[in-house]
């Protein structure tokens, strides 16, 4: 009888802590690497699946810094199925090495922090 009522309390908290929309990325960070400032703009599109049991709505997605812009599915993703972030890092002027945050609010349980880094070379300098 405890063994049963044991099982029953596991399946009961398993349910209320997958209940609703779940947001798994297959990845939450990126390293770009070495990325030549003269080359432009470099993108990166982290996926997202819905592990969930209802639609998955991202709300809003916030960059720590205006040097990386943000685009992400607006429309409600269903259970087992995938969206995307996609981040795009500009490096004009920022040589050196950079690490920025990708907070990405939606009607999950949890916020989920993402992060791109890498190195910016200079361009050459004009003689």
């Amino acid at each position: 009888m405890k063994k049963l009522l044991s099982l029953s309390v596991l399946a009961a908290l398993t349910a209320m802590v997958f209940a609703g929309p779940q947001a798994k990325f297959a990845k939450e960070s990126h390293d770009f690497g070495k990325i030549n400032e003269g080359d432009g703009k470099v993108t990166y599109i982290f996926d997202v699946k819905n592990t969930g049991d209802a639609p998955l709505i991202i709300t809003q997605v916030e960059t720590s810094c205006g040097c990386t812009a943000r685009e992400y599915t607006k429309e409600p993703i269903a259970p087992g199925e995938n969206g995307e972030v996609k981040v795009t890092y500009n490096p004009a002027g920022r040589p050196g090495p950079f690490k920025k945050t990708i907070t990405v609010n939606s009607n999950a349980s949890k916020k989920v922090v993402l992060s791109i880094k890498g190195e910016v070379t200079p361009k050459p300098k004009k003689k």
